[in-house]
C-alpha cells in the first residue's frame, strides 16, 4: 500500500471515530409563545346619569335600586343630610369627572415669593429683564395665541342639584343638558371579577320565591335570633333602618356589579364600611316590618333585583 493511500485511510478512520464519539451537537428547544386568553369585558353600565326624585323615594331606596352606596350618592350631589331630598330634585347618579388644574408649561420656572410663572425665551433677540419684587399681585401676561389659566376658585368642584317639577319634558331636557361624564372604570383588583361565590344566608326553608312584581327576593323561614350569614364576601354599605318595608337591613357590596340585601333582622352585627367574609354572621333573624320571623334576601345586579335561586347553590336533599 502506498503512503498516500495509508494517509487517506487513517484520515477517514479518524473522521468516523469523531462522528461516533459521545459528544453531540446541542439542540435548542424553542417554544412558541401563546397570547394570553382574553378576559371577558365588564358588563355595560345601564344606570342613568340623572334621576328625578319621586314621591316616596329616599336616598337609601334610590341607592339600592341603582346598586350604589348611599354615601357616594350624597357626596356626588353635595347632600349633607340624606333625608333632605324632595320631590323634583335631580340627582347625579355617577361620579363627577375629575377637575383638572392648570399645569405650568414645560420649562416654566415658578417664583416662590411672588407665585409667578416665568416663561423662558423661545425666540432669538434681547430680553427685557424686570424685577419681580415682593408684590404678590404680580402676574405675567399670557403669550399670544394662548388662553390664561382660570383661577382655582372659578373651577367647579362638584355638581349642583337642580329642582324642577317632574315631567317627561323636563327629564328629557335635563338629560340633553347634562355634561358628558367619564365612563365608570372596570372592576379593580379589590372589587374582583363579575362573578361571586354565593352561599345560602340562612338554613330555613323558602317561604316565598322571587317575583319581579311582588317580591324582589326570596323569603327564608327562621326563628327570632337565628343567624344570618353573609352570602358572599364584600363591604357593608348599609346597616340600619330607613327603607320602608325592610325593617332592620344590611346591604353588602360584593363588586361593581352585585349587591346583596338582608331584611327584617332583629339584631345587626356589622357596621357600615366594615369588610365581611363569606359565611360570617352579620345579623339575627327577626320580624321587623314583617308579620312573621323570616329573612328576606335579595341579590341586585347593577341595582336590578334578580332571582337569588338562580345564583345560590343547590341544597342537599
Amino acid at each position: 500500500m502506498t503512503p498516500s493511500r495509508i494517509f487517506f485511510a487513517a484520515l477517514g478512520a479518524a473522521l468516523l471515530a469523531g462522528c461516533a464519539g459521545p459528544y453531540r451537537a446541542p439542540v435548542v428547544e424553542r417554544t412558541i409563545a401563546r397570547p394570553p386568553a382574553a378576559q371577558p369585558a365588564p358588563p355595560a353600565d345601564q344606570r342613568p346619569e340623572n334621576y328625578i326624585v319621586k314621591r316616596g323615594d329616599t336616598l337609601y331606596s334610590i341607592a339600592l335600586d341603582n346598586g350604589l352606596d348611599y354615601r357616594d350618592l350624597a357626596a356626588w350631589n353635595n347632600l349633607t343630610d340624606p333625608a333632605a331630598i324632595k320631590v323634583g330634585l335631580v340627582l347625579r347618579m355617577r361620579p363627577p369627572g375629575p377637575v383638572v388644574a392648570a399645569q405650568p408649561q414645560a420649562g416654566a420656572q415658578v417664583q416662590p415669593e411672588a407665585g409667578v410663572q416665568v416663561q423662558p425665551a423661545t425666540v432669538p433677540g434681547s430680553v427685557e429683564a424686570r424685577s419681580l419684587g415682593s408684590d404678590s399681585r404680580a402676574a405675567v401676561e399670557p403669550r399670544a395665541g394662548t388662553v390664561p389659566p382660570r383661577a382655582a376658585g372659578d373651577l367647579k368642584t362638584g355638581p349642583k342639584a337642580m329642582k324642577l317639577p317632574y315631567s317627561e319634558e323636563n327629564l328629557a331636557m335635563l338629560l340633553r343638558q347634562s355634561p358628558p361624564t367619564e365612563p365608570l372604570p372596570p372592576p379593580g383588583a379589590e372589587d374582583g371579577q363579575d362573578t361571586v361565590a354565593w352561599m345560602w344566608p340562612a338554613s330555613g326553608r323558602v317561604l316565598a320565591g322571587f317575583s319581579e312584581a311582588t317580591n324582589k327576593g326570596v323569603d327564608i323561614l327562621g326563628k327570632i335570633g337565628d343567624p344570618v350569614f353573609a352570602s358572599a364576601s364584600g363591604r357593608v354599605i348599609f346597616s340600619g333602618t330607613g327603607l320602608r318595608g325592610y325593617g332592620k337591613l344590611v346591604i353588602i357590596k360584593h363588586n361593581q356589579t352585585y349587591l346583596s340585601a338582608y331584611a327584617h333582622n332583629s339584631n345587626l352585627l356589622v357596621k357600615e364600611g366594615q369588610n365581611v367574609v363569606r359565611g360570617q354572621k352579620i345579623a339575627e333573624i327577626g320580624n321587623t316590618d314583617s308579620s312573621q320571623a323570616k329573612l328576606h334576601f335579595e341579590i341586585r345586579r347593577l341595582g336590578k333585583a334578580v332571582d337569588p335561586l338562580k345564583f345560590l347553590p343547590d341544597r342537599p336533599s
